[in-house]
């Protein structure tokens, strides 16, 4: 019996306008409470704003008194450091308390008190110093055992405090808010959801009647991306051909940049031969005897030297940069060769090669077989995992001994992944999205290297089908997930 027309049209407005009420709504109260929670937002982000400005002035007069207390304590200049830098720095701390609660004239009151109390500070300070630097050592300490000092600072710590727990209360409220808000709307979510579930699961049923119809204009979709597929498959050869010339441009710009360099490096060293006679000459009693004895010496001692060494530092940092670059092209241009290679065995050699430096180190490197035998390049996979062990083993953590683990998690039809896990240092969240980039280096720089490690091995698992992702926590360890086809295809276009 074929379907109603005018049925069939009833059903689907009755399902639509429901659908469309509830989007409505849905609208209307996320609107709502998104109104709301940018409200409480911005009342938090205050509230932090202003316990980082107070955190801060307080900091800052701290910082003067230690100052101050330091250079009384030894008479040496560089302890008053840190007062000058305060000093210099308060008047910008105080006008980031103004500005923070410049919404708030109830405590204008409080602020105009505190910035008394530090101005008092200051004076006290600054009266001690002068003393101190007048040569009345004596004057300088008795003001300072009047304890009229200690208690300046203990009063603007009061002070500081009251408003730090007003700020904190209010801080508090509106955390509190947020969570009411965000609750509010993941129930309101979960119920206009499922109301909307209800009206598509209507919708459904009534759409399965002309199945028929879909599955006609699929078979007319697979005739269209047969041709699509071979436009797709002329655009990827048109993308290789422009890497190639891509690779070949930038190992041409990179070979030709090594010759002029290779030249300040040269003479950066006659300069360093140079200076050596130079400075053999300072010894020399006539040389003292010059005018300007002093200044030449001081030059040719130490302003000389340090400026040759940062150039012999930057050239050198060029250089490496500038082989990463052509390691990267000429590794691009390379062809590709299969052959058969036992995954197991393959790590035993990998394993072999650092044992040394795991042995030292107090560590374990373990291959967790049985591992699976591929076809693939072996240089390019000796690149890969020597790679990723090498930097398990380089940036380990300092309190315990590295642990490298080697394993594979799973195998379908014509692909494995192999993990490489490490306990070390980890990689912070923020760094985590750019370990793969070139030149990019996440966590301290105490480790040398160019930045090219993880960004050459993101290439080659590419370049051999494959895809490579990483999970880390920071301070437990790291690990990669190597994902590789277990025959290689090598594409000739």
């Amino acid at each position: 019996m074929p379907p109603d027309p005018q049925r069939l049209l009833r059903t689907t407005y009755t399902f639509g306008v429901a659908a469309l009420v509830a989007l409505v709504l849905l609208m209307i109260t996320s609107f709502w409470l998104v109104q709301r929670t940018q409200s409480t937002t911005e009342s938090v982000l205050k509230a932090r704003f202003q316990r980082t400005a107070l955190v801060r002035l307080l900091s800052t007069v701290q910082d003067a008194e230690t100052g101050q207390r330091g250079y009384l304590l030894t008479g040496e200049p560089r302890y008053l450091q840190p007062y000058e830098t305060a000093v210099a720095d308060l008047g910008k701390r105080l006008a980031e308390v103004r500005a923070a609660f410049a919404e708030r004239p109830q405590d204008n009151s409080q602020i105009e008190h505190i910035e008394t109390e530090i101005a008092q500070k200051l004076s006290e300070l600054a009266e001690t110093i002068l003393a101190f630097k007048a040569g009345r050592t004596s004057e300088a300490l008795d003001i300072v055992k009047t304890d009229r000092g200690k208690n300046l600072m203990d009063q603007i710590r009061v002070s500081i405090g009251k408003v730090l727990e007003e700020v904190d209360r209010n801080l508090s409220e509106g955390v509190e808010e947020q969570r009411v808000d965000a609750a509010a709307a993941r129930q309101f979510s979960l119920l206009a959801g499922a109301f909307i579930l209800l009206t598509a699961l209507g919708a459904i049923a009534t759409i399965v009647r002309y199945t028929r119809q879909l599955v006609a204009a699929r078979n007319e979709l697979g005739d269209l991306n047969t041709g699509l597929e071979s436009r797709v498959k002329e655009r990827t050869t048109d993308l290789q051909r422009a890497n190639e010339e891509i690779q070949r441009f930038a190992y041409i710009v990179s070979h030709d940049l090594r010759a002029p360099l290779v030249n300040v490096m040269g003479y950066t060293s006659e300069l360093e031969s140079s200076l050596e006679t130079l400075q053999a000459l300072t010894g020399d009693p006539g040389f003292n005897a010059l005018a300007n004895a002093e200044a030449t010496k001081a030059a040719i001692e130490s302003d000389l030297p340090e400026s040759i060494g940062f150039i012999r530092t930057s050239t050198q940092k060029m250089d490496g940069l500038i082989k990463a670059i052509l390691k990267l092209s000429r590794e691009g241009q390379r062809v590709l060769s299969p052959e058969r290679i036992d995954l197991g065995d393959f790590f035993d050699s990998i394993a072999d090669l650092v044992q040394h430096r795991v042995s030292s180190a107090g560590g374990e490197i373990r291959i967790v077989k049985p591992l699976a035998i591929i076809e693939g390049d072996r240089l390019a996979l000796e690149q890969i995992f020597g790679n990723l062990v090498d930097n398990a083993l380089k940036y380990r953590a300092k309190d315990r001994p590295p642990v490298v683990t080697v394993r594979q998690v799973s195998s379908r039809w014509g692909m494995i992944d192999i993990v490489v896990e490490d306990n070390g240092r980890g990689i912070s969240a923020e760094d985590q999205e750019r370990v793969f980039d070139l030149f990019r280096r996440a966590g301290p720089q105490d480790q040398q290297g160019e930045g090219i490690g993880l960004a050459h091995v993101r290439a080659l698992v590419r370049r051999l089908g494959g895809e490579i992702t990483m999970t880390s926590e920071l301070g437990r360890g790291t690990a990669f997930r190597v994902t590789l086809p277990t025959k290689l295809i090598i594409r000739r276009d």
